[in-house]
């Protein structure tokens, strides 16, 4: 049994808040730039450059911020747009949905592919690898939030979190280690890929299965025995599995 004190608030500047949360939601942004500059250096994405690429930066973040916060409240907790609006703006809190999230970011990236000349899926190739390991470190994030946590169990690793009685399977950790699967999975087949798109979609698969697998140990409204969540990851599951096996079979011709 392992009990989590970890202070969520890192520093207290008067009014304001820094939390580990922001700081690694921060961090992905980062790696995102860092590893897509990286891709521009080597020449992988073409009709990019660095000046470019702090205008896509700018996209990826608003489409983020906007999409995970929108979707995290309307199919989470929509009463929040009435009792208190003001929450969905700060998202130090937490409360921030993949699925929103990913639409907003395909979304701004679109724009961005169209305004720049860029081609989009190419773009998506290199997004999902810094993606993968900003997802797993964001896990780590809700960890030190005390919340997104397991159901009460009796097993050795089990956590006591701040927020909650009872010691808990910790599932943010479960989920981690599975985002770095991914991360590893994600950036071997990019280096390997004969066709553009493939990594895109296997990361769209991997985190869908894992998401969908994962969420067993985590607690939230259920309908039918499954989440929202882990729904929208089976839908995640179908398509990019149709798409990559119809890819399989045009590579294999």
């Amino acid at each position: 049994m392992f009990k989590n004190t970890i202070d969520p608030v890192l520093l207290e500047l008067g009014p304001f808040e820094i939390r580990y949360y922001g700081i690694v939601y921060a961090l992905g942004f980062v790696l995102v730039y860092l590893f897509l500059k990286h891709f521009i250096s080597k020449g992988k994405l073409k009709n990019m450059s660095v000046k470019k690429l702090d205008d896509l930066i700018l996209y990826i973040l608003l489409g983020t911020v906007i999409g995970a916060r929108f979707f995290n409240f309307v199919f989470y907790h929509p009463s929040v747009f009435w009792t208190n609006p003001l929450e969905v703006l700060k998202i130090w809190n937490g409360g921030l949905s993949f699925h929103g999230g990913l639409i907003g970011v395909v979304f701004a990236t679109w724009l961005f592919s169209k305004k720049h000349k860029v081609k989009f899926i190419s773009l998506f190739d290199a997004i999902a690898i810094p993606a993968s390991l900003g997802l797993a470190f964001g896990r780590l994030a809700n960890f030190t939030n005390h919340e997104l946590y397991g159901p009460i169990t009796s097993v050795p690793w089990c956590v006591e979190f701040l927020s909650a009685a009872g010691c808990r399977h910790p599932y943010q950790i479960y989920a981690s280690l599975s985002h770095f699967i991914m991360f590893g999975l994600v950036l071997y087949i990019y280096g390997k890929q004969k066709k553009e798109g493939t990594a895109f979609w296997s990361f769209i698969f991997t985190y869908g299965f894992f998401r969908f697998v994962t969420d067993f140990w985590r607690v939230e409204w259920r309908y039918l025995g499954i989440s929202v969540g882990q729904y929208l990851s089976l839908i995640m599951v179908i398509i990019a599995g149709i798409i990559l096996i119809k890819r399989w079979k045009s590579t294999k011709a």
